[in-house]
């Protein structure tokens, strides 16, 4: 079996970082929807409970489905995010340790000759 080169492995985890950073900001986004559609929810059950909402039951409901849908959806973002941030993480080590295998050489303080 041969060892792959560092540098190609290093090349598959960055490409994998990036892929999961992309996750990770999507994750995101749909957090802050999810509280906006719970703060919605709650705004339009307060209006239609004041009456000030000629709708009413229909809106009432709509604004409990709102409210119920965005936090399932924080919920399930919220623990996506802390999933990819762990990966990311544990990418991150890896990354580390290989770049620590690599032996690298110093290169000696010469003064470079322009041509």
């Amino acid at each position: 079996m041969v060892e792959d080169d560092p540098a190609d492995e290093i090349a598959e985890i960055e490409a994998r970082l990036e892929r999961l950073a992309e996750a990770a900001e999507r994750c995101r986004k749909f957090i802050l929807a999810s509280k906006a559609a719970i703060a919605g929810g709650f705004a339009l059950l307060l209006v239609t409970m004041l009456g000030l909402f000629a709708a009413g039951q229909t809106a009432a409901l709509g604004s409990i489905a709102l409210v119920l849908g965005g936090i399932v959806s924080l919920g399930s973002n919220v623990s996506t995010l802390r999933q990819t941030m762990d990966a990311i993480s544990a990418a991150e080590v890896l990354r580390s340790n290989l770049i620590g295998r690599i032996d690298l050489r110093v290169v000696a303080d010469s003064p470079m000759k322009l041509m």
